[in-house]
């Protein structure tokens, strides 16, 4: 069930920037508010421009507290997939208190051990994400608070990114008078909103083609295993469109919108219309197979290099098949057209929510449903509680724990020395980038 509270998400997508406002109650979505902007200085999905994407980013959140008729200050960021890295890693500390009860405390501190490794200057930690405590040897432990022990050990799954991404994220964010709530890698978001639970723990691929490029992602255990992203998207299509036919790139898009379909064999060569062409004073009479047969080279194109990248991890594999969503995966005859190169199950997520049944909104919401339905313990190891969204709590400091001879050495609960307070307040500005 999810927490109640209001929540709002910001999707700063290539083509398009979406804000959605959300009412959780007894695990029910009640949208409020939505604002959809057309997405300024970007391109591939990375921030090219600060300042034409702070201005498209205000105007979309403008829109949303229009329609909510609320002001918004708190927002769940989506970060892309670009270039994230997946890897496991393990703390291990001894329990502080006095009666070796486990605290939230000890929570956070396993979870900072866990951080302390090795991490490229470029690249800055995303998020860890729990996957089981151990307890005294005693494994496959969801959450330990309560429980007594001397030596608590965690097993979780690290995810992290370029600096350059996350760092022009925030900065556009805060720029445009916004407070970052939640960091949410996208296909954890998707896959929150478009996998059923079973979806999720056997594997499903999921595929999200955007304007600027498609992302590939793999869920199994209910964990991110793999992505992969393609840097070419539905607005690679309209491009293509308009140089073949020597029109303006609005055209074009609007050519892709009235009359484009993915598969050629399913159009007839005898349908055909006018299509303003540059230079020329009368349109010029284009056939719909020949406007199918461009847009199907540039899909074909996308589908199989995902194909071979899925294929070198034996993605195909996993019984889930292929999720698709995003903006462009709702063009007609897009998930034929996956059938035929995949050779696996292939379905289209769109999402149910009244007003909001486009594809093209499923991180938005994504984003949305995966912090409502965070569970406690993966709160609690970010450092706060499970509260509304805009309840603000203290942060404990971390301190480092110290193991000799293999045996734990029990310490209290105090303030760090001097010496620990590099580490402890690098751990506590982690803490506010985490997410599950």
């Amino acid at each position: 069930m999810g927490n109640t509270g209001i929540y709002v998400s910001l999707d700063i997508g290539t083509t398009s920037i979406k804000v959605v406002v959300a009412e959780y109650v007894n695990g029910q979505m009640n949208i409020i508010g939505v604002g959809n902007e057309k997405s300024e200085g970007l391109s591939r999905g990375i921030i090219v421009d600060i300042d034409q994407t702070v201005e498209s980013i205000k105007k979309a959140v403008k829109q949303a507290e229009q329609k909510a008729n609320m002001d918004i200050n708190n927002v769940i960021v989506g970060i892309p997939s670009n270039s994230v890295e997946i890897e496991s890693c393990h703390g291990m500390i001894a329990v502080s208190g006095d009666n070796r009860e486990i605290s939230e405390l000890d929570v956070e501190n396993v979870m900072a051990a866990a951080m302390v490794r090795s991490v490229p200057p470029e690249r800055e930690i995303i998020s860890v994400i729990p996957e089981e405590f151990i307890v005294d040897g005693f494994d496959g432990i969801r959450d330990p608070r309560g429980m007594i022990g001397v030596r608590l050990e965690m097993h979780a799954t690290m995810l992290t990114g370029p600096k350059t991404i996350l760092h022009n994220t925030k900065r556009c964010v805060e720029k445009a008078g916004l407070q970052i709530e939640e960091i949410v890698v996208q296909p954890l978001a998707v896959g929150s909103t478009a996998l059923s639970k079973g979806e999720r723990d056997f594997g499903t691929i999921i595929i999200d083609m955007g304007g600027g490029q498609t992302s590939a992602s793999v869920i199994h255990d209910n964990q991110l295993k793999y992505t992969f992203v393609d840097p070419e998207g539905g607005e690679y299509v309209s491009k293509d469109i308009s140089i073949i036919l020597n029109t303006t790139l609005e055209n074009a898009e609007k050519i892709k919108r009235d009359y484009g379909f993915a598969l050629p064999e399913e159009t007839s060569p005898d349908e055909v219309f006018p299509v303003e062409t540059i230079g020329k004073n009368e349109p010029v009479k284009i056939d719909e197979q020949y406007l199918s047969e461009i847009i199907e080279a540039r899909l074909v194109q996308i589908f199989e290099k995902i194909k071979a990248e899925l294929d070198i991890v034996g993605a195909r594999e996993l019984p889930g098949g292929i999720v698709l969503t995003g903006g462009a995966a709702s063009l007609p005859g897009v998930i034929e057209l996956a059938k035929d190169i995949f050779e696996i199950n292939v379905k289209l997520y769109v999402p149910d929510q009244m007003g909001m049944r486009f594809p093209a909104f499923s991180t938005g919401i994504g984003l949305i449903e995966y912090v409502a339905n965070l569970d406690e313990i993966h709160a609690v190891s970010k450092g706060r509680k499970v509260h509304h969204m805009d309840e603000r709590v203290n942060q404990h400091h971390v301190e480092e724990h110290v193991f000799e001879n293999n045996a734990p050495t029990p310490r209290e609960e105090k303030q760090p020395k001097k010496e620990e307070d590099k580490l402890s307040n690098k751990a506590k500005n982690f803490f506010s980038n985490f997410f599950d």
